[in-house]
């Protein structure tokens, strides 16, 4: 790919252009930081919102935050200008959005009080820090950071400048799952004894071409990689498959995972963060552009108590349209208790006893009521009233972060090599028991496309480092080197 396929990117040709979407050359190769300063809430008490990232997730944000009173979506980011022209038309076509292609931009303008970033993974820290540094309160997608030491400084960051930063884990607003959590707290079930959360979704292959994809020519590509580095995209579809590749996404652990991670920390009282994280898995049965598994299991020692995380993507075979399923649940969490067991998630679940009978449903409703969370602490100033504060998101994102690390540093294994090195729990031998029945299932020779067995890695929650063997290399993953000029500050 030349400069000028990546960048080629056209300003005022579509009628959504303008004065507002220049990036400018000198603009995009000098660093940059906002000027720091307070937003006040624009005439009659309105908050003024920019909806950054005008991905799949950007229809709901767009619709939501408008529903409530007082809030007026104002301004559209995107460095695709086809991205923001769909989303205009097909959202309110008679309004006269703000578009930008430059975030920046938006962050300059103090007529804007606060963002939802709803960007590709990679993007989400530094949008966030600049955004707090701007005197912008931030609603921000999972997962909150692409790396764990991203996440602290979104942390720092919004307690150095005072800012409302809620992280989009909208369970924590479902009107089911807050009154269950508390009926477990009480004891009802009695101690929790395991959790585990899983990712059971039937997705396809996204692909491989021989050639390397050319963006589209609607898209400033120099922005929309920003942080990530510039290499060759060999997948065919530009938009939303960046989630399958390590420099722009963390894969289904990163995914749909923070949404139950979160859930598992609220299952255990938001206490602390695991000691000791081991994965495996593999990308099976595609043979594409891809680089995180579709299937991996991850057990976590989570202050002794023993917490699993299972990614399935994979469809099952011989039906295509099945989907994997463990205890009847696919996408959710298994709270084990010593009297029984919650199995659900978003929009709530059941009770089971010892016996797997049911005994008590918990209704939600999807935490519909999230994004009004986050406007009443931007009105009252009140960061306590959020229910999912960055640092709670940080910490979501931080347990696939962990996952993922292990994953990385790990090595090719054979089915018996796997199985000697987690021969001593029992759980971790019956998901490895259910993962090979559904590769035989598919054919799979190990041979040519083996496990990857991850080592059991130390963690210091305190540090936010891993300890003990293989530190070192495990560390390496916690920061990763962003692409001038879009690089996150050490100092915030």
């Amino acid at each position: 790919m030349t400069d000028h396929t990546r960048r080629n990117f056209v300003i005022g040709a579509t009628g959504i252009a303008g004065t507002a979407m220049v990036s400018g050359a000198k603009d995009a190769s000098s660093a940059w930081r906002p000027k720091t300063s307070n937003s006040i809430c624009g005439a009659n008490d309105d908050i003024r919102m920019a909806s950054i990232g005008m991905g799949r997730r950007a229809k709901v944000s767009i619709k939501e935050f408008s529903k409530i009173p007082g809030v007026r979506v104002v301004a559209l980011c995107d460095p695709d200008e086809a991205q923001i022209a769909n989303h205009a038309k097909n959202f309110n076509p008679s309004y006269k959005y703000e578009t930008y292609t430059d975030v920046r931009r938006v962050l300059d303008n103090p007529n804007i009080d606060a963002i939802s970033i709803q960007t590709c993974n990679h993007w989400h820290a530094l949008i966030a820090i600049w955004a707090c540094q701007a005197g912008k309160d931030v609603y921000v997608e999972k997962p909150v950071s692409q790396t764990i030491w991203e996440g602290r400084q979104m942390v720092e960051a919004a307690n150095k400048y005072n800012r409302i930063v809620q992280s989009g884990s909208q369970n924590r607003s479902d009107v089911g799952l807050r009154p269950m959590f508390q009926w477990l707290e009480e004891g009802h079930l009695g101690k929790v004894k395991s959790v585990r959360g899983l990712c059971y979704r039937n997705r396809q292959s996204i692909g491989r071409i021989d050639q390397p994809l050319v963006p589209p020519s609607t898209c400033d590509y120099n922005l929309w990689l920003g942080p990530a580095q510039d290499q060759p995209l060999y997948r065919p579809q530009f938009h939303y498959d960046w989630h399958w590749d390590y420099n722009t996404g963390n894969g289904g652990i990163g995914n749909q995972g923070p949404h139950e991670t979160d859930l598992i920390r609220w299952a255990l009282g938001d206490n602390g963060m695991p000691s000791k994280v081991m994965s495996f898995g593999g990308r099976f049965g595609w043979n594409d552009a891809g680089n995180t598994p579709n299937m991996m299991v991850t057990a976590y020692d989570f202050n002794g108590i023993p917490v699993f995380f299972e990614v399935r993507q994979l469809r099952l075979k011989p039906d295509v349209n099945a989907v994997a399923n463990y205890r009847g649940t696919r996408v959710g969490i298994i709270i084990d208790c010593e009297g029984g067991s919650f199995r659900g998630g978003r929009g709530g679940g059941w009770i089971y006893d010892k016996d797997g009978n049911k005994m008590q449903p918990f209704k939600g409703d999807g935490g519909g009521g999230h994004m009004r969370n986050f406007i009443d602490a931007v009105r009252n100033r009140n960061a306590a009233d959020l229910r999912c504060p960055i640092e709670k998101g940080h910490y979501g994102a931080a347990m696939g972060h962990m996952g993922n690390i292990s994953y990385r540093v790990g090595q090719e294994a054979s089915p018996e090599e796997l199985r000697g090195a987690i021969s001593g729990n029992e759980e971790l031998l019956d998901a490895y028991t259910r993962y090979s029945g559904h590769l035989a299932d598919w054919d799979i020779d190990l041979k040519q496309t083996p496990w990857t067995l991850g080592p059991t890695l130390e963690y210091d929650a305190a540090t936010e480092r891993f300890t003990g063997a293989m530190a070192d290399k495990a560390n390496a993953y916690l920061h990763r080197q962003d692409r001038a000029p879009f690089i996150v500050p050490g100092n915030v």
